[in-house]
């Protein structure tokens, strides 16, 4: 049994889903569970929907909802024409998109947002792809199911960033779909939203479709899982800051988590965190060139000095500094808190006996934190840094590779060095315009052209 998930750019259009229905059709052998995005660009305008409608602009909201509609029906009457079963799904469709304008009334009147109506409305986006999609795959030959995802991924109620209950996931994976697969049948689920056990829609937050099929593989401890995106795979940086970044074929588990966590768009950090804990490899496949070889994830991959470098712009830095800190028990943690209290994560950290350096990507409680951190002694922020991080799982055995990294980069200045416990990663915080020339700089030291 496979796990494949398909993202918003495989699910795009008609086209696009024409393919993912070849790719699916070419594995039926290997009995795929297939986890679907919605169509490119839907949750992104369904949560515009939500921000008009609470901001007042129901009439723009109303827009951006018939615009949904017709990008939807459209797709539907490409890719299934205009018989019973057609008008049964655009009728379906139609009803949905109906649910959402009445949501979107409704923030209106309350004019405000909260994280449960907006989980109610974002996760739509999957609600509406997957029928389409599990029609297209039944056109192509494919013997596929509907199934509601909030049957299966069962989270608990923290709405926007839900937590999956994997005990309940297993159990409900084992009720509705292990018995599918058996028959031969190809189940098609909505990733990104779950449900709470009362019933009522979450969503998993960023990268919740990656971490649906991701949770869904581990419960039915699957022999591989499949990430469907539009580029060939993990590479050795970012394509459009290096134009000659290679394809990584082979990479460990801890080395892709590292480089989702400092940029790298392919994978999200969370993504692979289930698989790695019952050992199953996962592939970063490209569906507009699924011949290619694609980015195999495990535990074995040859330990390299450096695999790949990464990087992440609009990075803030927080220092707190008091001498009280000096020698004072549970300090660190009291600190660290105060960003738990605010759901605010920690990328990077320095740290010396009288002072802390943090860097946040998320600045949205940061006001926040900073009132709570002035407790402590003084508090500074500097915004516009960037993170750089070179990764490879045998970089910190390798004294000549951290040398030759800070060689590389020359007279940029650095404002945090830091080399992670497990020693996969050395992290450069720099100046944010320094992000691509010293991407740049260490991807041409550690991956020189082949001479012509």
């Amino acid at each position: 049994m496979i796990v494949c998930k398909f993202g918003g750019t495989s699910v795009a259009d008609a086209a696009a889903i024409r393919r993912t229905a070849e790719i699916v059709r070419g594995r039926v052998a290997q009995q795929p569970v297939v986890v679907v995005s919605a169509l490119a660009g839907t949750t992104n305008a369904l949560l515009a929907v939500a921000e008009q409608a609470a901001s007042g602009h129901l009439v723009a909201a109303i827009a951006t909802v018939e615009a949904l509609r017709e990008k939807h029906m459209a797709v539907v009457a490409e890719l299934l024409g205009d018989d019973a079963a057609a008008r049964e799904i655009a009728g379906d469709e139609s009803v949905l998109f109906d649910v959402l304008a009445h949501l979107a009334e409704a923030l209106s009147v309350l004019g405000h947002v909260t994280e449960r109506s907006l989980d109610a409305i974002s996760s739509i986006g999957e609600q509406l792809s997957a029928p389409i999609i599990t029609a297209a795959f039944i056109r192509a030959g494919v013997d596929a199911v509907l199934v509601d995802s909030r049957q299966v991924m069962i989270t608990n109620a923290s709405f926007g960033r839900a937590e999956p209950l994997p005990d309940s996931i297993a159990a409900a994976c084992r009720d509705h779909l292990a018995p599918l697969v058996r028959a031969g049948k190809v189940p098609v689920l909505g990733g990104y939203l779950g449900a709470t056990v009362q019933g009522v829609t979450t969503t998993l937050g960023r990268g919740g479709s990656d971490y649906s099929a991701s949770l869904l593989g581990a419960a039915l401890e699957a022999d591989a899982i499949e990430i469907w995106t539009d580029v060939d795979g993990m590479l050795t940086a970012d394509p459009r800051v290096v134009d000659d970044a290679r394809l990584i074929e082979h990479i460990r588990f801890d080395e892709a988590a590292e480089l989702a966590s400092f940029g790298a768009k392919v994978l999200h950090p969370n993504t692979i965190a289930p698989a790695v804990r019952r050992g199953i490899p996962v592939f970063v496949f490209n569906s507009l060139n699924p011949a290619g070889k694609g980015t195999r994830i495990t535990f074995d991959a040859p330990r390299l000095p450096v695999r790949a470098i990464a990087g992440k712009a609009n990075v803030v830095i927080v220092k707190v500094r008091s001498a009280r800190m000096l020698a004072t028990p549970g300090a660190l943690r009291a600190i660290f808190e105060v960003f738990e209290r605010n759901r605010t994560s920690v990328d990077v950290v320095a740290t010396s006996e009288v002072s802390v350096s943090l860097t946040v990507d998320d600045d949205q409680h940061l006001d926040a934190v900073v009132g709570q951190l002035r407790e402590f002694g003084d508090v500074g922020v500097e915004r516009g840094r960037a993170i750089v991080a070179v990764v490879g799982a045998g970089l910190g055995e390798s004294s000549p590779a951290m040398a030759r990294a800070l060689t590389a980069i020359g007279d940029v200045r650095l404002h945090m060095v830091s080399l992670s416990a497990t020693g996969i990663n050395l992290t450069l915080i720099v100046d944010g315009d320094e992000l691509k020339p010293v991407i740049r700089r260490l991807h041409a030291e550690f991956f020189p052209a082949a001479a012509p």
